[in-house]
């Protein structure tokens, strides 16, 4: 049988959409003057009154401007800025679906998701303006269609800025247009169009309906929402969270952006992690918790410059987007007295799966928490058989934060879900007689640096491009220095190519020119004389893994 949810069962609405969750007429206990979203180094805030009404301003501006109708995509290229929840709600308002991109891609992976998603508009800032512009003329979006957040703007007057797109110049004599558009159906009807890198082929997209979103908001908010409003923040005001968390990711996305709003929660945003920016927020806010990945828990732990710094006010750190070591959690607790809890998450779940509570963190070290309410699992053996308590298998999932299916790809979406609508995450997990889950280790083959995504596909066929390349095979091996995984890559190269150190730095540099910048080759470069593969072709990385762990014990080194 299936597991079910240690929480009792919440009332989910089918009916509702997930602006009107969030920004609705009925706001929830808290005034609606609170201060939602502020710029940590400068200081610029919203309220959650000025967050709604702008966000419904540029939800007209869309619709005057572009004639923006249900299910028309914007597109997002950006670092963090407290302007893009104004445009993601907005967007959301107009009746649109929002997908946001890494603003770390490349002209042709941002291109291929503006070409998939079929985006009308693409929200970038100017930094990133290049990139933007190549991307969208790759994919035949006008130029005309770029907006900018932020407080520069483009000299050039091809691009315009989203305060234009505000303006009620385009919305006087469109009075028909001010209506929020309908959601046809909250279950059916996409309100993110997120991109998840496989470990073959292109990435997919996911897409994630006004009930996927509006039932994990909920599921979150009576695990994660209700410690804080028991503790109350630091300050009498409430609670804040640092959002070093990119919006782009889901991650981010909900539990920083969707859950300050519905929460009450003052968000105070930094456009990238940068560690002194990060502690100086700390200080300067009285932050007292923070959604982070491990390479940020082990700062916390280990860096010097946290000595530096008051961070009294600082209640817990919750880590999730990749496992977290038992060490880097004693570390922290041990410097700083602050607990260290763990979730697990997807992008095809909207984001949270499992999470610990606070309460919880010691006694439980290691797991990733309980399952969230409504939701069911099972751990099943590879021939999809479930396993006894205790034993490790196949995580698979189902409830109402779960997607529906992969967007245009009904195959890959076949593949996903089992006979009878379980999701199968390709991670291996074991739960213990608490309710507990732990993550043992993944099926999939996806590397994951800092928490981003590194299909290792696609380096291997960036390897193989190179003229001197044979063949290639890449697989993520641990940094443990840096609390991150690192993609390595085992080259063979063409007859006549000498292998050597200068060989490996010249081909490293080489990849690194081609691909975003976590993506890098930062395992270095082994060259060998054959890949292993299938009889079919495939290239077997588990073979290569455990050779890389042989030559690592050989060696005596500590990755």
């Amino acid at each position: 049988m299936p597991y079910p949810s240690t929480f009792p069962p919440l009332e989910i609405p089918s009916g509702i959409d997930l602006w009107t969750l969030l920004l609705g007429h009925t706001h929830r206990d808290f005034p609606v003057t609170k201060e939602i979203l502020t710029c940590g180094e400068t200081g610029r805030s919203y309220s959650w009154a000025d967050l709604r009404s702008a966000s419904i301003e540029f939800g007209k501006g869309l619709k005057a401007l572009w004639e923006w109708k249900k299910g028309d995509v914007l597109a997002f290229y950006t670092p963090n800025s407290i302007d893009t929840p104004i445009l993601t709600l907005g967007a959301l308002w107009a009746g649109g679906i929002v997908s946001p991109a890494n603003p770390l891609y490349t002209v042709d992976e941002l291109a291929f998701q503006l070409s998939d998603s079929g985006a009308r508009g693409l929200v970038t800032q100017p930094r990133n303006l290049p990139t933007a512009i190549a991307a969208a003329q790759k994919a035949n979006l006008p130029l005309d269609r770029i907006i900018l957040v932020g407080p520069r703007r483009d000299p050039s007057g091809r691009t315009r800025h989203f305060s234009s797109v505000r303006s009620t110049s385009y919305t006087a004599s469109r009075h028909h247009h001010h209506v929020q558009a309908r959601i046809a159906d909250p279950q059916t009807d996409l309100a993110f169009l997120v991109y998840s890198s496989g470990t073959t082929g292109l990435p997919k997209g996911v897409g994630l309906t006004h009930h996927n979103m509006v039932a994990n908001v909920l599921q979150a908010s009576y695990v994660e929402g209700s410690q804080w409003r028991s503790r109350g923040g630091a300050d009498g005001q409430g609670d804040s969270q640092l959002g070093v968390l990119p919006f782009f990711h889901i991650y981010g996305l909900t539990c920083g952006v969707l859950m300050s709003v519905y929460e009450g929660w003052r968000l105070v945003v930094l456009e990238r992690f940068d560690l002194h920016k990060a502690l100086a927020a700390i200080e300067r806010y009285r932050i007292t918790f923070a959604y982070v990945p491990p390479p940020i828990v082990l700062a916390f732990g280990k860096h010097p410059a946290v000595d530096g710094y008051d961070l009294s006010s600082l209640k817990v750190l919750h880590s999730g987007a990749a496992p977290l070591t038992r060490e880097l959690t004693e570390a922290v607790w041990n410097r700083l007295h602050v607990p260290v809890k763990q979730g697990f998450g997807l992008s095809e779940t909207s984001a949270v799966v499992c999470c610990q509570v606070v309460d919880e963190w010691g006694k439980f070290m290691g797991s990733v928490g309980k399952l969230m309410p409504n939701m069911e699992a099972k751990i099943v053996s590879e021939d999809g058989k479930e396993v006894v308590e205790g034993e490790s298998g196949e995580l698979w999932l189902k409830g109402p934060n779960v997607f529906p299916g992969y967007f245009k790809n009904p195959e890959r979406t076949k593949e996903a879900f089992s006979s009878d609508g379980f999701f199968k995450t390709g991670d291996v997990f074991r739960r213990d007689k608490h309710g507990n889950f732990y993550c043992v280790d993944r099926l999939k083959e996806l590397i994951k640096y800092n928490g981003y995504p590194v299909p290792p596909a696609e380096l291997e066929g960036v390897l193989i491009g190179h003229k001197e390349v044979a063949d290639a095979c890449v697989i993520g091996i641990e940094d443990q220095a840096n609390a991150t995984e690192v993609p390595l890559a085992y080259v063979v190269l063409r007859e006549g190519v000498d292998a050597s150190d200068g060989k490996a730095q010249e081909l490293t540099e080489w990849v690194a020119s081609q691909v975003a910048p976590h993506k890098k080759l930062r395992g270095g470069i082994r060259f060998v004389d054959q890949v292993p593969k299938s009889p079919s072709g495939k290239v077997l990385r588990r073979v290569m893994r455990e050779q890389a762990k042989k030559e690592q014990r050989a060696s005596g080194a500590k990755l």
